[in-house]
Order: structure tokens, then sequence, then C-alpha cells
């Protein structure tokens, strides 16, 4: 491990010359504390939604290889300004896209995944006691096409360049304090938390906690990177630091937080035949197009027709390209129809001290019988319960989720002590 540091900024926190201004104080900040500093950031505000507006525009359907080639220019304008704020401080910085460093993704448009990430020239310049400032959310393949991680991939991006340079942590800049118990937009009185592990935020980032992004958090806990989540507009506050465990040695409550995912869309693939393969088929074929699926439930066979109903969810803007997958190979499944459920949402309980603790479901599910809410759905992991209902509802339930599990700051302690100084 050496003495780097990574930070990551995101579109927010560079959306004006301003702060762009502000987030060459921290980076500065952090060089004055005798470390070396990769810094990684997004395309500028809303930036990237003002590119996909206007390839929308021009066609429903654009190419995936030209939306790649057009969403990447976002970042190489946050890239280039925050090197000059770098620089009219009187520090050197340099500025490197993913071509010019190396960044080698899969051959995926859209929604790549980084095989591999050269350190010559990151080297290079560290040793020189440069600043370097990258582009995020953007790779290249092996024969020099432009590929991008999907959105919220500059977290990923920076994880991924901390651990191929055995930097000492990264730091995730964003709009907020840190992670908190749920989105204390919804729920105003929740509680920051200090320390979370891998698999809790890995789980609450899944379904629906949009502080960080589920694959950086993958990538995190493969290497052992530890994460800091802070803010952008509060350097004083040191945020949540991620890591593999906690140092008690029995954890004191079973939930650590609430979430809720509103980009979810239910599918349901009516009688089809109960026999082996018609899974397989479906599934393979909606992977082959690297749409992901979450949360499947078959039900019993019917005994009259000998068919089955089959259950999944997928992200709602890979309902389309799914759709024209079904009309492609329903011959060979055979279902009667297709049903979709798009006014649905995913509510989920997350916390490593729930396994082997009996009772945890059995209040989610109370708490959300009391409101007479109908759950859908229901899937688990070792340290996750997540319910499907419906959306109209979904920000009742995170309430009273969050208030039956006391994870309210006037309910529990969110200081332990002092967070690690790594």
């Amino acid at each position: 491990m050496r003495n780097l540091v990574v930070q990551k900024f995101g579109g927010t926190s560079v959306a004006d010359t301003d702060k762009i201004k502000n987030v060459a104080n921290s980076v500065i900040r952090e060089k004055k504390l005798g470390n070396d500093v990769v810094v990684v950031v997004s395309a500028m505000g809303h930036t990237t939604d003002y590119l996909m507006k206007m390839a929308k525009d021009i066609s429903e359907v654009p190419s995936s290889r030209e939306l790649d080639m057009l969403l990447s220019t976002g970042e190489g304008v946050s890239i280039a300004l925050l090197s000059m704020a770098i620089q009219a401080q009187g520090y050197d910085a340099v500025s490197m896209n993913a071509m010019q460093i190396g960044i080698i993704t899969e051959n995926v448009h859209t929604k790549a995944r980084i095989i591999d990430i050269k350190t010559d020239k990151l080297n290079k310049y560290l040793s020189e006691g440069k600043i370097i400032v990258v582009a995020g959310f953007q790779g290249v393949t092996e024969d020099g096409e432009i590929t991008t991680l999907g959105r919220g991939g500059s977290d990923t991006s920076a994880v991924a360049i901390a651990s191929a340079l055995d930097a000492k942590r990264c730091d995730i800049y964003t709009d907020v304090e840190g992670v908190y118990t749920t989105d204390p937009r919804i729920v105003p009185n929740a509680s920051k938390l200090d320390v979370v592990t891998y698999d809790e935020m890995l789980e609450l980032a899944s379904v629906g906690a949009n502080v960080l992004h589920p694959r950086s958090v993958e990538t995190a806990k493969q290497f052992n990177m530890p994460l800091r989540v802070r803010s952008s507009f509060n350097l004083e506050n040191r945020g949540n630091l991620i890591k593999g465990e906690y140092d008690d040695m029995e954890i004191c409550r079973p939930v650590t937080g609430v979430a809720v995912d509103m980009s979810k869309v239910r599918i349901v693939v009516c009688d089809v035949p109960d026999e082996p393969g018609v899974a397989a088929k479906i599934f393979t074929t909606l992977a082959d197009e690297h749409i992901s699926v979450d949360t499947i439930i078959q039900s019993y066979a019917r005994l009259h027709n000998n068919t089955n109903d089959i259950a999944f969810t997928i992200n709602k803007t890979d309902l389309p390209r799914a759709m024209e997958l079904f009309d492609k190979i329903n011959d060979e499944i055979k279902a009667d129809k297709i049903h979709i459920d798009d006014n649905i949402a995913k509510v989920s309980i997350v916390g490593a001290g729930m396994i082997d603790r009996p009772g945890v479901a059995a209040t989610m599910f109370d708490t959300l019988a009391n409101l007479n809410i109908n759950i859908k759905m229901i899937s688990t992991s070792e340290v996750k319960i997540s319910c499907l209902v419906d959306a109209d509802v979904a920000n009742d339930a995170l309430r009273a989720l969050h208030k039956a599990f006391n994870l309210g700051c006037d309910v529990i302690a969110t200081v332990k002590g002092d967070l690690p100084n790594i």
C-alpha cells in the first residue's frame, strides 16, 4: 500500500466553475497532507442527461456505439477544467482520458466492465509529483473502441484505479454527508452511519441507495479497498468508512438500513410449459443482451395443463429491448401472454446483524401488513430482505420500516468514536 489517495467527484460536485474551484481546493488539501493524489471526475452537472436527450431527439433508438462516443465527451470537459483550476493554484496537474491511460474494458457498449488498467503512465506522472485528473465513466476496448461503464460508472472507475495503484483508500465525494440508514429526503430523522460493511453497502446500493454504484462496492470488496463517502461541500466531515467487517464482536442491531428502488419493472411470463429448458431459454436470451435480472419466482405447475408462470424484475430502461426479445423467442417458450407491471417498487431492509437473528422477516411483513400493503414478490440474501410493492405506497413502507427497526437518529447512537485514520 502506497501513500496515495484516489478521490472521486460526481457531476453535482463539478456542476459549474465555482464548484470546480472548490474541488481543486479539496484535491490540494489532500496533497498538502503528504499524499499523492489521483482524481476521478464525472461530467459537469446534468451534461450526460443533456447529451442523452439530444441523442433521443435524433433517434428513438440510437446506436449504442455512437451513444458511447457522445456520452464520453462530457468527462473530457471536467478533467480539463479541473486541471486548470489546480494549476491556477500553483500545483502541477495533468488530465487523462481512458484511452490515454489504458482503462481496458470488455467489448460491450453503454454498460462495459473493466478488464484491466494500465498503470505505466499513471506511475510515471505520480513519480514526477503530478496530480492526475482522470475521466471517469469511460473505457476503451483492446482494439480502440470507446465504451462507457453505465450510470454511476465513475465510482467504479475510481475504485478500480485505486486498486490497480494499491492506494491506501478511495474517497467518494458527493453532495450528501455520507451513507444514511435511509434517504433523509424521505425520512428526515435518518441516521448517518459511521461504518458500513462491504456486504451491507453492496446490498444497499443494489436496492436503491444511490450514494454508491454497486459495481464500485463489488470492486472494493474484491481488492479490500477501504472507501470513504464524504461531502464535497463539508471537507471537515469525514463521512462514512466502508470496509470488510465491523470491529464489534457482536453486531448490536439486526438492520443497518432501509432502501427503496423505483427503477424496476416486473415481467410475468404466463402459462409456459413446465418442462426443462424453458427458463434457461428466457434468461440466456436476456443475458446475451446484457439485461440483468433479479427477484425471480416460478410458480407451481398447474396440473390440468402442465404449465406455470415465471416472474422476474429488470430495470425499466431494459424493458423495450426485453419485449423485442420475447417476440423473437415466443415460438420456442410458448408463453400464453407476457404481463408487464411497471407500477412497482422494491423496498428492502439490509443488515449484517440479521444473519441467524429470528423475527426480522416477521417484523418486516407485519409492518407492511399493518399498513395494508400487499407484497407481490419476496427475495432474500444473508443480509437483505426485499419486497416488491405498489410504487405509490413505497415511501410509506420505507418510513414505517425505518421506524419499526428503530433506525432514527433520535433512537440509535450514530457515533461510536473516532473513525480509523486511514
